[in-house]
């Protein structure tokens, strides 16, 4: 199961975007470009081969919707999924689209600094939280 402190850490449940039998996906508080997500595995596993079956297999509809939805609402160029199990333990990814030029949302410009790089997961799209919430209700609004 999910601890409570790596819940509270990625916001959830108002960071809640679309939940799954085994998986969560939460809008990334932290944008480290725009539509940055996390896909959390409800399995109490501490490593990705211990997932279950079920999860996995999960695993490949949730990623196609993922890309689909945010291919729609943002274009991204690439996409890329980091999973950085160091300081929260629990089998998740870190989701970040990837863009070669900025892209606007709410009237506010993000960018991607590491572009064509590894995502620099230090350099965030600083939102507010009004703009956190429009940003979840989109994606949500649009989820395939």
């Amino acid at each position: 199961m999910i601890s409570q402190p790596t819940l509270r850490k990625f916001q959830y449940p108002s960071s809640l975007v679309k939940e799954y039998q085994h998986w969560l996906v939460l809008l990334r508080p932290k944008q480290v470009t725009l539509g940055s997500l996390i896909l959390i595995c409800k399995d109490d596993a501490k490593s990705f081969g211990k997932i279950s079956p079920e999860a996995f297999a999960e695993l490949k509809l949730i990623t196609n919707v993922i890309e689909v939805t945010l291919n729609s609402l943002f274009t991204y160029d690439k996409i890329n999924y980091l999973m950085l199990m160091m300081v929260d333990p629990e089998v998740h990814f870190h989701v970040i689209p990837r863009y070669d030029k900025d892209r606007k949302f709410d009237q506010t410009t993000f960018t991607d600094p590491g572009w064509p790089k590894a995502a620099d997961m230090d350099n965030v799209n600083e939102i507010t939280k009004d703009q956190f919430k429009k940003l979840r209700t989109s994606i949500k609004d649009n989820w395939r």
